[in-house]
């Protein structure tokens, strides 16, 4: 039950992207369309479940057995970038049409906070390995939510006629923002849900 909750928690109530304003950059720049956001955000789930399954065992094992934590930000980067690097090479070899659809955004998943920010919190938690791997799903879906969410309203706002002064990113704030607010009403569920 409590994986389940930590589940939740991660997709809904503590969405990396609505709640904790985590991964804006593929969020605002890959979500125009559908098949990049859920090729974007099949990429960061992977890398951010193997993220947290490579950086559990180094945290818990070296760094704070030896009370190395405060290089934890440097090895998870290390970690992570390696991870986008073997992502990468696959799209380019086998997925090509993604890799070029995805551009630069790829690389930008090495410096993405949300997957920085999951293994972050993971060991800021002191979360066990199963727990890290429970968050890190519920974070990777709960950005892939927000983003096939996102992408349907922006393709809804491209046919809407929209005043000149608002067109382009303003209404696009606007808009991630009305998004954000509607993920307040999960605040509550979780306390009530999970007891």
């Amino acid at each position: 039950m409590e994986l389940m909750s930590i589940l939740f928690v991660a997709i809904l109530v503590e969405n990396y992207v609505f709640m904790q304003y985590l991964g804006l950059c593929p969020f605002l720049g890959v979500s125009k369309k559908l098949e990049t956001a859920m090729g974007m955000s099949f990429a960061v789930i992977f890398v951010m479940v193997l993220a947290s399954a490579a950086t559990w065992p180094i945290n818990k094992y070296i760094l704070v057995e030896n009370n190395l934590e405060y290089l934890q930000t440097l090895i998870f980067i290390l970690v992570i970038a390696s991870l986008v690097q073997l992502v990468e090479t696959f799209l380019k070899k086998y997925v090509k049409s993604l890799y070029k659809s995805l551009g630069i955004y790829l690389p930008l998943i090495t410096t993405n906070c949300i997957v920085l920010g999951a293994v972050v919190l993971n060991a800021d938690r002191s979360y066990t390995f199963m727990e890290s791997m429970a968050n890190s799903v519920g974070g990777g879906l709960g950005f892939m939510l927000a983003m096939f969410m996102f992408s349907g309203l922006r393709s809804k706002i491209d046919e809407a006629n929209i005043p000149k002064f608002f067109e382009g990113l303003p209404i696009t704030l606007v808009a991630a923002g009305l998004t954000a607010i509607s993920f307040q009403g999960f605040m509550g569920v979780a306390d009530n849900l999970f007891k």
